[in-house]
């Protein structure tokens, strides 16, 4: 009698040998080489800004450039350090230039007030958040892509050289969100790998705290959770259940504390429509109006440049979330597809390059590839590297028009 076909193994994220824990604390040898890169490309970073503050001062008759620490305190900074001064302000109390800024997550500004009891300096307690969150978060990236991506340590230190060159890798450097938001998401990821769900749950919430993304990532654990591989006995993995609810904490808190501040439940929904144009369209609509403002000519070149970025980075998360979906590699997937969605339908797109940091599996599938091909890491680096001179120059000159 025929039997029926086997069913197609269900894949997800590989989980690392039993005998190489990715959840330790001591730095080894490839750690320090990761480091190493770290530190260098942060010199770089900051060599650059205070270069280009000196050759192209804001005043064209200044004598001086901007002083060293002053070229990082601007755009979404100069919001995040008001909250942390000043807390969130009532819409009508609310002072000019710093309106709609319920859009922001406490966490990072919490942080930054509590840091700056001991750094008196608001720039740089800025700063050094994110140089050591950005160094653990590289840490992280280096065992999750040497773990899941085929190649092993050489695909570790490869992911983290690529990221580091990455064009927005200007924002690891400033005092924003993205370096403490991966110093939390990417050990989660790591603990969740492993099985360790309470860890992973706690991790992801201090996540969320910081980035509405970290409910993204809350998505994709509570996947990687289901599908189950490298399970514990069931009877374990049900008691560890109730933790992968705790990361929607930090937002029914957030919205709380809106709403008892402004009397509006979708307070920060509704900064978000106000001050960045992301009330819901279709992602066909925000394609178009995207693709209009890039090439239609109604704006200056620096934000038509940094719309055709946008239209860009939304093809590499599509092209990303393909190869996942292909992979079978559902919790990854699930990440992608949900910041895709929430970044997708928008007027338009925005801070779609930025989120490409925040893309880890991207990282990774990028180091194999680049390991197994040499032109591929000649292309990239040869690609890469100019443009982060060029963002890193434009952000921290007061240029940036994304």
């Amino acid at each position: 009698m025929p039997t029926a076909a086997p069913s197609r193994p269900v894949r997800t994220a590989p989980v690392p040998p039993a005998g190489a824990s990715p959840w330790r604390w001591r730095v080894g040898g490839g750690d320090r080489e990761v480091l190493l890169v770290y530190l260098c490309t942060r010199v770089g970073l900051w060599l650059t800004a205070y270069c280009g503050a000196q050759l192209f001062p804001r005043d064209p008759e200044a004598r001086h450039g901007a002083p060293v620490l002053g070229v990082w305190e601007q755009w979404d900074w100069v919001h995040f350090q008001h909250i942390a001064e000043h807390g969130y302000g009532r819409a009508t109390d609310a002072v000019p230039g710093f309106a709609n800024e319920e859009a922001f997550f406490p966490g990072f500004p919490l942080l930054l007030r509590a840091v700056h009891a001991a750094v008196p300096h608001w720039g740089a307690a800025g700063l050094l958040i994110s140089l050591v969150s950005g160094a653990v978060a590289v840490l992280a990236l280096a065992r999750i892509a040497g773990a899941t991506g085929g190649a092993g340590a050489a695909g570790g230190r490869r992911a983290v050289l690529l990221v580091l060159l990455s064009p927005c890798a200007v924002f690891l450097a400033a005092g924003y969100t993205e370096s403490l938001f991966l110093a939390l998401a990417l050990p989660a990821w790591l603990a969740a790998l492993r099985g360790r769900w309470a860890l992973a749950a706690v991790l992801a919430t201090a996540a969320t705290a910081v980035r509405v993304s970290g409910l993204f990532l809350a998505a994709a654990l509570a996947v990687q959770f289901a599908v189950g591989v490298g399970a514990r006995p069931a009877d374990r993995r049900l008691r560890a259940l109730p933790w992968l609810a705790l990361p929607a904490l930090p937002a029914l808190l957030y919205t709380w504390y809106l709403h008892a501040l402004t009397g509006d439940w979708m307070a920060w929904k509704h900064a978000q429509e106000r001050g960045w144009n992301r009330e819901f369209h279709a992602p066909w609509e925000a394609w178009a109006h995207t693709w209009r403002a890039a090439f239609d000519g109604g704006y200056r070149s620096g934000y038509s440049l940094m719309f055709a970025a946008e239209l860009l980075a939304m093809l590499v998360g599509l092209a990303l979330l393909a190869v996942l979906l292909r992979r079978r590699r559902w919790p990854e997937a699930t990440y992608i597809a949900l910041s895709l969605w929430a970044l997708g339908t928008s007027y338009w797109y925005m801070s779609l390059p930025r989120a490409t940091l925040l893309w880890w599996p991207l990282w990774a599938l990028l180091a194999a590839w680049s390991l197994r091909r040499a032109w591929v890491t000649n292309a990239l680096v040869g690609v890469l590297a100019p443009l982060t001179t060029v963002f890193a120059l434009a952000f921290t000159t007061g240029r940036w028009a994304g």
